[in-house]
């Protein structure tokens, strides 16, 4: 399948949003969470994450092309809802202690993820246009790439969050089992 010369205007859109978005994060968020607990570092990530019911765009005659294909626009706009509602139990979770936080925190980053994936992908299966996005089309180009760095800064709370955990669990057992 070609790529249009909108397709490629906008990949090279969201390419370099992209970029700039991982550079924040890389030199202003992630040091700024890494090493906080989860209610503090993960708080204000959930939050942004809530922001996700603008997908909701792409169901709104006038600010959509008719041209836009339902087969991506119901999947991604229900898909950012569901996001959406997940981050804010998480947040819930997090921020109340409840013991569901972590799990919640994997189900919402896992579900975000994979309809931001989905999303993409869709828009080339069913050669969605970038034009037929309308006022949408700064969402796309914009939160998208902004929430998938959100989403590699969750999943990388996470892994060095459980992995220090893990470790200091192994380390109490062992001490617990060494002899007298």
């Amino acid at each position: 399948m070609p790529v249009s010369a909108n397709q490629l205007h906008y990949m090279t859109s969201v390419a370099i949003a992209l970029a700039v978005f991982g550079l924040v994060a890389k030199w202003y968020l992630w040091p700024a969470v890494r090493s906080r607990p989860p209610a503090t570092a993960l708080a204000p990530l959930f939050l942004y994450a809530c922001l996700r019911v603008n997908g909701l765009m792409f169901l709104m005659p006038g600010l959509v092309s008719p041209q836009l294909p339902r087969t991506f626009s119901v999947p991604t706009a229900y898909g950012d809802l569901s996001a959406a509602l997940l981050a804010l139990v998480a947040l819930f979770c997090v921020r109340t202690g409840n013991a569901a936080a972590m799990p919640m925190t994997w189900l919402f980053n896992i579900v975000g993820l994979t309809d931001l994936i989905y999303a993409t992908y869709a828009s080339f299966r069913y050669q969605v246009d970038p034009t037929y996005l309308g006022t949408s089309y700064y969402l796309a180009s914009i939160n998208v790439p902004a929430m998938a760095v959100v989403h590699i800064v969750i999943f990388a709370y996470l892994l060095r969050t459980w992995t220090r955990e893990a470790a200091a669990n192994a380390a109490a057992t062992s001490a617990s089992r060494r002899p007298a």
